[in-house]
C-alpha cells in the first residue's frame, strides 16, 4: 500500500493464532469523505471554531473535568438503571465491576450505534472496542474512566436496522432481513420478534457455519425479544471481557432523569433554533456541509403518538408558542406538563441526543464516525445553550479487515489496497491487464519504453534545431504512449473475455474488501468476521487501536 510504511501507526503483532498487519490509509484517499471530516481530523484553523478540542484526545484528556458538573443524586438514579437493564442481559462480573466503579464516580468514554439485526455492520464492534480503548487510557492517565454503548433503540428508521450483509464462504455477500415490523415510525426497541425471526437465525447459522457465533445468535435473537435486547445481549457476550457497559434509551427511569432537557428543549426553541439556523450557514461559509436541515419551526424533540414517534414542531401564536404535533396543536404551558407528567413520550432528535446522553452520563468523550462528527458541529450550539459546555467528540477506529485469500490475490495480482477503491469494472479490467501473458506484458512494456527513448532523443534534436518544435514532439509522444496503453486495455478486456476466473477474483475483492463502492466497516456484518477468526479477532483488533492515528487502518491476517 502507498507509503504505508511512513505513520506511526503501522505494525505487525503476533497473538500466538494470527499474524496481524496494521497499515494506514488516510482518509483523504479514502472516496466519499467529507471536507468536513478531513479538516477535522488535521484539525486545520477552519474546523477549530466547530470543535473545543483536537481529535488527537491524549492532548486535553486529563484537563476535562465531567464529574464536577454531574450530581450525586444523578449518578445514583442512572448507575441503578444501567445495573437493571446489564443484569437483565446477563452482564459479567467485568460489567459489574465497572458499574460500581460508575456508582463510586467514574466518568464515561461513550459511543452508541443504530441496534441493527445480529450487531449490524464491523464498525459496530469497532465502536464498542474503541469506547474499551478510550476508558483504558484515560483510568491508566489517571482519571477513572469505564466505557458505555448507548443503545439507540428509539430510532424509527426500521429499514436501516432490519438486515444484515453476511459474507458466504465465497465471498458472496447474503442479505438477511427481518420481516419483525409494528406501526408506521415506532421506535425499534419496541418492536418484538416473532417466530419469523427463527429461520433468519437458521439461514445465519447455515452461511456462518457451526461454532460460537450461530449459537450466539440463536441465544440472542429469540420469539419476544426485540432489536434492543437482542443486541444486548449480543453485545453483552461479545464484550463480557472488557466490561461494556450498555445503556438502552427506551428506559422510563432514564427518560425520567432527563425530563428536564426535554423542558428546556422546548422552553428555548426558538432560541436554539436561531443558533442552529446561525451554525448551519457558518459551516456553509467556511466550505463545509451541514448533517442535519434545520427549519424556522423546527424543535429537537419527538413524542410518542398511537406508537408512532411524530416530530414536534414549533408555531408562533401571538407573543406566545404553541406546538404542533401532527394536526394537534399544544400550548407550550400544556406541552411542558405532558413532559413532566409522562417524560417517556418524548425523545430527543440526532442534535439533542448527545445533550441527553451527556446529562445522563459525566462523559468524558464520545467515539464516533464522520456522520456524527458533523453532527456534533452542529450540536455543539445545543450543548451550550442546554449544558453550558460541550462534550468533545474524538474519532473512532476505522478498519478494513483483509483475510488470507484476499491477501493471495492481492498479491498474485500486485495490487494493493488503494486499487482496490475503484468500481468494480475498474477491478475487473486491472486484473486482466495484470493477467495477460508475461510475452505480451513485455511486448507492451518495451514497445513503451522505446517511444520514450526514440522521443527523448528527438526532443533533443529539435531543441537544437527549432525549440518551439519540442511541445509538438511531446504531444506526438503521448499520443502513441496513449494508443500503446488503449490497445493494452483491449487485449486486458480480451483477457477477461476468455477468463471466467478473473470475473470471479475480481468479484471477491470487490465484494469483500470494498463492497458496493463503500467501506467494508459500513456494508459487512461484524459477525461474518468473528465466525471466519474466531472470538479472539475481537482482542488482535484491540491491540491495532491507536488512539492517536487518526488514518483508517488496513489489517491483514495471516495463520
Amino acid at each position: 500500500m502507498k507509503a504505508a510504511a511512513s505513520y506511526d501507526c503501522d505494525s505487525i503483532q503476533d497473538t500466538g493464532e494470527l499474524l496481524v498487519r496494521s497499515e494506514c490509509l488516510p482518509f483523504s484517499e479514502v472516496p466519499d469523505t467529507s471536507r468536513l471530516f478531513i479538516d477535522y481530523l488535521s484539525y486545520s484553523p477552519a474546523i477549530q471554531r466547530f470543535y473545543p478540542r483536537s481529535p488527537r484526545w491524549s492532548q486535553w484528556l486529563r484537563d476535562e473535568t465531567p464529574n464536577r458538573r454531574y450530581e450525586a443524586s444523578r449518578r445514583e438514579r442512572v448507575a441503578d438503571a444501567l445495573e437493571r437493564q446489564n443484569r437483565h442481559w446477563g452482564a459479567s462480573s467485568a460489567t459489574l465491576q465497572n458499574l460500581a466503579r460508575f456508582r463510586a464516580g467514574a466518568c464515561a468514554a461513550v459511543t452508541g450505534q443504530q441496534v441493527g439485526l445480529f450487531g449490524g455492520p464491523l464498525f459496530s464492534l469497532f465502536k464498542a472496542m474503541t469506547a474499551v480503548k478510550l476508558a483504558d487510557e484515560a483510568t491508566r492517565s489517571g482519571v477513572d474512566c469505564v466505557p458505555v454503548f448507548w443503545l439507540a433503540t428509539e430510532d424509527h428508521d426500521l429499514e436501516e436496522v432490519n438486515h444484515a450483509s453476511v459474507l458466504d464462504a465465497d465471498g458472496v455477500l447474503q442479505p438477511l432481513v427481518s420481516s419483525a415490523r409494528a406501526g408506521v415510525n415506532a421506535p425499534v426497541g419496541t418492536i418484538e420478534f416473532g417466530a419469523e425471526i427463527e429461520p433468519v437465525v437458521e439461514a445465519a447459522a447455515a452461511i456462518l457455519g457451526t461454532g460460537d457465533i450461530a449459537e450466539l445468535l440463536r441465544a440472542s435473537y429469540r420469539p419476544a425479544d426485540n432489536y434492543g435486547s437482542a443486541f444486548a445481549r449480543l453485545f453483552t457476550t461479545l464484550f463480557s471481557d472488557w466490561g461494556v457497559i450498555l445503556l438502552d434509551s427506551l428506559d422510563p427511569e432514564l427518560h425520567a432523569i432527563a425530563a428536564p432537557i426535554y423542558g428546556g428543549a422546548l422552553e428555548r426553541a426558538a432560541e436554539i433554533d436561531d443558533q442552529l439556523l446561525q451554525r448551519g450557514r457558518e459551516l456553509e461559509a467556511a466550505g463545509y456541509h451541514q448533517q442535519v436541515r434545520v427549519t424556522p419551526s423546527s424543535t429537537l424533540l419527538f413524542m410518542l403518538r398511537d406508537g408512532a414517534r411524530t416530530v414536534i414542531h414549533r408555531k408562533v401564536n401571538g407573543s406566545d408558542t404553541d406546538f404542533l404535533v401532527g394536526e394537534e396543536q399544544i400550548p407550550k404551558a400544556q406541552m411542558l406538563e405532558r413532559i413532566s407528567r409522562a417524560p417517556d413520550q418524548f425523545s430527543p432528535n440526532v442534535l439533542l441526543r448527545p445533550v441527553v446522553q451527556d446529562y445522563l452520563l459525566p462523559t468524558l468523550t464520545y467515539a464516533g464516525g464522520a456522520a456524527e462528527v458533523a453532527y456534533f458541529a452542529q450540536a455543539a450550539v445545543v450543548y451550550d445553550c442546554l449544558l453550558g459546555h460541550v462534550t468533545p467528540i474524538v474519532p473512532r477506529f476505522s478498519a478494513t479487515v483483509i483475510d488470507a485469500k484476499a491477501q493471495r490475490l492481492l498479491s498474485k495480482y500486485e495490487l494493493n489496497f488503494v486499487d482496490m477503491l475503484q468500481t468494480p469494472e475498474t477491478l475487473r479490467q486491472m486484473l486482466a491487464a495484470r493477467a495477460l501473458s508475461a510475452d505480451l506484458q513485455s511486448a507492451f512494456e518495451n514497445a513503451g519504453a522505446a517511444v520514450e527513448n526514440s522521443f527523448t532523443a528527438i526532443r533533443s534534436a529539435l531543441a537544437k534545431l527549432d525549440p518551439t518544435l519540442v511541445d509538438a514532439a511531446d504531444r506526438a509522444g503521448s499520443k502513441i504512449q496513449h494508443q500503446i496503453e488503449h490497445l493494452r486495455a483491449s487485449a486486458a478486456r480480451a483477457e477477461l473475455r476468455h477468463s471466467e476466473l478473473l470475473d470471479r477474483h475480481a468479484a471477491f475483492l470487490s465484494t469483500t474488501l470494498f463492497p458496493k463502492r463503500t467501506l467494508q466497516e459500513r456494508e459487512i456484518a461484524g459477525i461474518s468476521f468473528l465466525a471466519r477468526h474466531g472470538l479472539n479477532l475481537l482482542k488482535d483488533l484491540y491491540a491495532s487501536i491507536h488512539t492517536d492515528c487518526l488514518d483508517h487502518q488496513v489489517i491483514s491476517l495471516s495463520l
